[in-house]
């Protein structure tokens, strides 16, 4: 029977892991690589696995501990194909589950309670409860979802940096640096981006914000189609008693000025992160393993 479980966030950048004794306190935490399993399944498993054992470790427990944990993972792409039970079945928990990188924001940033998660990092998904049950929308990656993410923001500019470049559209000071950064040279762009994963991209993120505050209009104009797109979600998911919606991951705060007023009276501080979410359903998981047992 075990006695330990273990939370893992499983982010375009990194993965974050968290293991707790029986009562839900967390005794150690890891990190690891990133977790795209849309497009490096093999990799993203190895680093789950690794953010696990740096847990384990810093918990003073050695790392075969492994095989006697119980295990939740949250994991962007989970509900696409079979790639989140071909990695579930890879997992050398005792008891692991794999589960939508929205369902462990939802439940970091509410607990129990009813309302709205959207979380936005490398990528972006979004997640309600009303009445218990959930419904969760976006997370299909950033080549035909994503929107508002940092790897789509991050795409967008190289975009149109390039746009400006050929003089279809206008260029301004974050094209310009964005072209100088690449030696004006359009076809360093375009390999680039050809090779670059989600995170390679989600890297210009805090850039295209921080030209936006300036009034760069190119950036403006990104952060604007990226906030249209967040109200949009919030809309397909909002009921009138809606307590409350959150926003998550490290471009929530960035987003909050740019939020159409319709939602603002709505925001509220989360009561925790994704990873705090991944543990909570990781010590639900073991304690059903408990009643099971007995």
């Amino acid at each position: 029977m075990t006695e330990l479980a273990i939370g893992i966030d499983g982010g375009g950048t990194s993965c974050r892991a968290a293991v707790t004794d029986r009562n839900g306190n967390v005794i150690g935490r890891g990190k690891a690589g990133p977790a795209n399993i849309l497009s490096d399944l093999e990799n993203s498993l190895l680093n789950i696995i690794e953010s696990a054992r740096q847990a384990l470790g810093d918990a003073g427990l050695a790392a075969e501990t492994v095989s006697s944990v119980a295990a939740v993972v949250g994991v962007a792409g989970a509900n696409v194909g079979d790639y989140g039970r071909r990695i579930e079945k890879a997992l050398p928990f005792a008891e692991g589950r794999v589960v939508t990188d929205a369902l462990i924001a939802l439940q970091g940033a509410l607990g129990d309670a009813d309302g709205i998660v959207g979380a936005f990092g490398t990528g972006s998904v979004y997640n309600a409860r009303r009445d218990g049950r959930l419904n969760g929308i976006g997370g299909w990656g950033f080549v035909v979802g994503d929107q508002a993410s940092g790897a789509r923001l991050g795409r967008d500019l190289l975009e149109r940096s390039l746009l400006a470049h050929d003089g279809v559209r206008p260029a301004s000071p974050i094209t310009d640096a964005t072209l100088a950064e690449y030696g004006n040279d359009p076809e360093r762009i375009a390999e680039f981006a050809h090779s670059a994963r989600p995170k390679d991209f989600a890297r210009y993120a805090p850039t295209v914000f921080e030209h936006a505050a300036k009034g760069d209009a190119v950036a403006v104009a990104i952060v604007t189609e990226a906030a249209t797109a967040i109200g949009e979600s919030l809309e397909a998911l909002l009921w009138p008693e809606c307590p409350s919606i959150c926003l998550l991951g490290g471009l929530a705060e960035a987003y909050e000025p740019w939020l159409s007023e319709r939602y603002k009276p709505l925001l509220a501080r989360p009561k925790g992160d994704a990873l705090q979410g991944a543990v909570e359903l990781a010590v639900k998981l073991m304690n059903d393993g408990q009643r099971g047992a007995a």
